[in-house]
């Protein structure tokens, strides 16, 4: 596999040849995080990494890549050589894809010299902030189902072209079920799913004419679309009749309803499917189905065994993008690492400065606390007692005492060096289901839709300190060009 290493902002083009000319190359750390949770939600799932390192993996310029540079006139020979022989060679720091995120923590870690790790930028950007948003959205859905019923991703037409595929593959780290993306299943392994369209009913003589067609072909999933044209009606009807005859035949059918008031109409269809001796019968439900649609469903008692949804759950739905950042954290100096943050007279838009790690403190049940923020070369000692500091304001703070935490664990561990990844692939169902633990770690509180409950994201003494300090020298500097 081949990834275009065009697949970029030009700015990252045009910044790379000049770091190149003035031969400004030193070593350089990014961080890549996110400033808000989606959704006005109270976690991410991060998603993303795996896709990533392979794309990284394969970063390059084929000769074609080359030539339209060249045709464009705006880059040095010297530079269109150096291209040639280009790959990412640098060491990348990350979460496990799965595990809860939160605003301000460094997600990725990306160390290089400075060329190398500025020109990744858009393509990790694009990679993590779209597969993260989606596997958010995912899990949310799923929360509101409360057990009630598997989700089916259906989203591949109402994508954003090729974004269809991530989103499937987002999708199911978040927690759906299946995909109706036929070659996401073949790619990524999840299992596909499908039933049967409108027109196949509309094609046919009559609906129950295609109903039955349709159970002969695929006995083993007869799942009837029943509101083509009278769901109450004609629909149900046709579908009890093909359901008794398989039935006794030993096989079993369901329903999708993908119109109407689904709270009604699967009251009603649920009764007239026990009534027939059909108990085993399952309701699909579709329809431009939200977290918020979910919820109120089960808490009406709607009788759904599985739900297909589509639009608003691999667009993002009310929200479209991840609002990632990839910033700029150490750069070399004199031949030492430097750390260096950008100021902004917003305060949530001032960067956390220096080589970090994410500490999550657990219970002694097992349940996350707090995540802390550190210097790398910090050592953190079990039961041992830790202020957290507020990541804006110094006088915000609170401490963790000894005996009100059992554990933590750091969350950024290598995943490439040299360019290479030194970690295995993983399983997608594995991550989906360790996405799954590590989110039951957390209150319901956190999770909830509705003014969840803010999960405290803390910086450390230290770095507090170097952070107040590069403030500082930076305000007093800009007063003294004034």
């Amino acid at each position: 596999m081949h990834t275009s290493a065009l697949f970029t902002d030009f700015y990252e083009l045009t910044m790379m040849q000049g770091y190149f000319l003035e031969k400004h190359d030193g070593k350089a750390i990014f961080d890549m995080f996110y400033r808000t949770n989606p959704f006005q939600g109270g976690y991410t799932i991060f998603a993303g990494a795996d896709e990533l390192f392979d794309e990284l993996e394969s970063f390059s310029f084929s000769p074609d890549d080359i030539e339209y540079l060249r045709s464009l006139e705006m880059f040095d020979p010297s530079f269109l050589e150096y291209l040639r022989t280009y790959r990412f060679h640098g060491d990348v720091y990350a979460f496990d894809e799965g595990t809860p995120a939160f605003p301000g923590e460094p997600l990725i870690r990306v160390e290089s010299d400075l060329m190398d790790a500025q020109l990744v930028e858009t393509l990790l950007l694009n990679t993590v902030n779209f597969q993260t948003l989606i596997a958010t959205k995912a899990s949310r859905m799923v929360l509101q189902t409360r057990g009630r019923g598997k989700i089916m991703e259906f989203g591949l037409r109402r994508a954003q072209g090729d974004g269809g595929h991530t989103a499937s593959r987002a999708s199911f780290i978040g927690g759906t079920v299946s995909t109706s993306n036929t070659y996401a299943g073949k790619v990524y392994g999840i299992p596909v799913a499908g039933t049967m369209a409108h027109s196949w009913i509309m094609s046919m003589p009559s609906e129950e004419e295609a109903f039955r067609k349709f159970v002969e072909i695929y006995p083993d999933n007869g799942i009837l679309l029943i509101d083509t044209y009278d769901t109450l009606e004609s629909g149900i009807e046709a579908a009890i009749r093909i359901g008794l005859e398989q039935k006794a035949k030993g096989k079993r059918i369901g329903v999708r309803i993908d119109s109407g008031d689904l709270s009604y109409l699967t009251k009603e269809i649920r009764t007239r499917l026990d009534d027939a001796g059909l108990e085993d019968a399952t309701i699909c439900v579709s329809n431009d189905i939200t977290e918020d649609v979910i919820k109120q469903l089960v808490a009406d008692g709607a009788p759904i065994d599985s739900w297909g949804i589509g639009t608003h759950l691999v667009t993002g739905g009310a929200q479209s993008s991840l609002n990632g950042v990839y910033k700029l954290s150490a750069k070399e100096e004199d031949g030492k690492m430097v750390p260096c943050l950008k100021v902004s007279n917003s305060y949530e838009k001032t960067t956390n400065p220096g080589r970090k790690q994410v500490y999550r403190f657990f219970s002694k049940d097992g349940n996350a606390l707090a995540d802390l923020i550190t210097l790398e070369d910090e050592v953190l000692e079990p039961k041992k007692r830790y202020t957290f500091y507020h990541p804006f304001s110094t006088a915000d703070f609170f401490v963790m005492k000894s005996g009100s935490y059992e554990a933590f664990t750091p969350l950024l561990t290598k995943k490439m060096e040299g360019g290479r990844r030194i970690v295995p692939k993983r399983d997608l169902k594995e991550i989906q289901q360790t996405s799954a633990e590590l989110l039951s770690q957390f209150d319901k509180s956190y999770k909830r839709l509705i003014n969840p409950h803010i999960y405290k994201v803390s910086l450390s003494a230290r770095l507090r300190d170097l952070k107040t300090e590069l403030l500082v020298q930076a305000r007093t500097a800009g007063d003294d060009r004034q």
